[in-house]
């Protein structure tokens, strides 16, 4: 058997230095709704924060380094919306094309789906962003709408797409 590359494990507070390291990289934040610049103080406050209901924020580290982050927040705030979950996902310049998306990807669907009570996922992707549009593509995720001059990148407006995910196979009770 051949040890993964990398390491899925949930996110803990020590992770900042890491998440903001990969996240100064223009080539990261570019792609995300993410200011340049963030610092360690920030991501350590974000990362101490107590869990809030069915929330799932995890890292991939590579060799002892945090190289990616994605986690699925829930919509507590409107009741009525409790089963929807918001997705984020980042993955340090150096360690993209190896999969670590693909892993980061499949254990929160997993999640969602077999033990997070999540019917829907819902995120924004820059319309522009092909690769990270497939790897959404690819499990599940359809395009929902298109919000044009959505935010400001690099100076420039440009548009984002919505896409959701329903859960492939709601739960049912199993009256046995």
């Amino acid at each position: 058997m051949t040890q993964s590359p990398y390491l899925i494990r949930a996110t803990r507070p020590e992770d900042a230095a890491g998440i903001a390291a990969y996240m100064a990289d223009p080539a990261v934040f570019a792609g995300l709704l993410q200011l340049p610049h963030p610092t360690e103080a920030m991501w350590r406050e974000r990362l101490s924060a107590p869990k809030v209901g069915n929330d799932l924020s995890l890292v991939a580290e590579q060799q002892g380094c945090v190289v990616a982050s994605a986690g699925l927040f829930c919509q507590r705030a409107q009741v009525r919306r409790q089963h929807v979950s918001a997705l984020g996902i980042s993955v340090a310049a150096s360690a993209q094309g190896q999969g670590i998306g693909t892993a980061l990807m499949a254990a929160l669907t997993d999640y969602a789906d077999r033990w997070g009570q999540i019917l829907r996922i819902e995120l924004s992707v820059f319309a522009d962003n092909a690769r990270a549009i497939a790897l959404y593509e690819r499990f599940g995720f359809v395009r929902e709408g298109l919000h044009r001059a959505h935010a400001l990148r690099d100076g420039i407006y440009v548009d984002s797409l919505s896409m959701a995910r329903l859960h492939p196979n709601p739960p049912r009770w199993s009256a046995g």
